[in-house]
């Protein structure tokens, strides 16, 4: 099973890294316009595999990636300190407008997974230019808030003194400052939220979501302050999908893919609950919120939207 990786930052070879630590794949090609850079990564990376599991790195231009069942999509510039998700827009949208027919020309059934941010406009933006091209939009998908609930349920575990795999939580919507934590369908050890923490006598009150909000909300700003960027959380989201399409494994994941409508916002790219599988998307799963929630969503997706409509889409 051959990956390409398009964009050899560090979210891309990252990502390539996290492929290699799971075991996923047989094969990976990093492209990159600094063909030095990626073939210093592919070297360094491959170096890695005697410790992990058999497979090749290489490095490459767009006509490597023939025979690619996934193409990793990390291409763009990077989001700086202050800037919001929605801010890079107007600076990645031409990246796309090159990339995605160059991708397609050599691997023209490969499913695309986008990274590059803001992931939801610019996935909407892939399957755009795909569906041009011929590929239908549920083989086109963005990391979403894969990343996001991964943190929601990180620090929910750290707060139950549970481990996180035991907490079931999803963040919904745009990946950035409007995602909704839907925190009426948390559950932890199968129990809804509220029945664990009244059993293990824990407080989980206003002031305490209230933390796990921002942390989760806030995580990315944090982080590129602290440090200039964020990868190693989303390498191993990118990792843990590429997993899941690539195995079949039919897997429920906040990935993002168009949608038709939600909650009456036409034609939106945003993270919902998602079955995925080797064929991409099978279907988008929809959830019993609150009003509270579903209109905070309706929101978020309204944002995403406007943003879609900047692009003339």
């Amino acid at each position: 099973m051959k990956i390409g990786v398009i964009g050899a930052g560090l979210v891309g070879s990252t990502a390539a890294y996290a492929l290699i630590m799971r075991g996923v794949g047989r094969e990976i090609v990093l492209v990159d316009l600094d063909a030095a850079r990626a073939g210093a990564e592919a070297d360094d990376l491959y170096h890695a595999v005697p410790f992990a599991h058999q497979l090749t790195v290489s490095a490459g231009d767009y006509a490597q990636l023939a025979g690619c069942r996934l193409v990793v999509i990390a291409a763009g510039v990077s989001q700086e300190p202050g800037e919001t998700r929605l801010q890079l827009l107007g600076r990645n949208a031409e990246v796309f407008r090159q990339v995605i027919p160059r991708i397609l020309k050599y691997a023209p059934e490969a499913i695309l997974l986008v990274a590059t941010n803001p992931v939801d406009v610019m996935t909407h933006l892939a399957a755009h230019f795909a569906g041009q091209l011929g590929l239908p939009s549920s083989r086109v998908i963005g990391s979403g808030t894969t990343l996001d609930t991964a943190r929601f349920r990180a620090l929910l575990g750290r707060r139950l003194q549970i481990d996180p795999q035991h907490v079931h939580a999803y963040v919904l919507g745009e990946h950035g400052d409007s995602e909704v934590l839907a925190w009426s369908l948390v559950t932890a050890a199968s129990l809804p939220l509220d029945d664990f923490c009244r059993d293990a006598g824990i407080q989980l009150g206003p002031q305490e979501r209230d933390e796990i909000d921002a942390g989760v909300r806030r995580a990315a700003y944090s982080i590129i302050e602290g440090k200039g960027a964020t990868y190693y959380g989303i390498g191993s989201a990118i990792a843990r999908i590429c997993e899941v399409i690539l195995r079949d494994q039919r897997a429920l994941l906040t990935v993002c893919t168009p949608l038709e409508d939600l909650l009456g916002v036409q034609n939106v790219t945003v993270a919902m609950p998602n079955l995925l599988g080797g064929a991409g998307v099978i279907r988008t799963l929809s959830q019993p919120l609150t009003s509270e929630e579903q209109e905070a969503l309706r929101r978020s997706a309204s944002i995403v939207r406007q943003a879609i409509t900047s692009l003339g889409l």
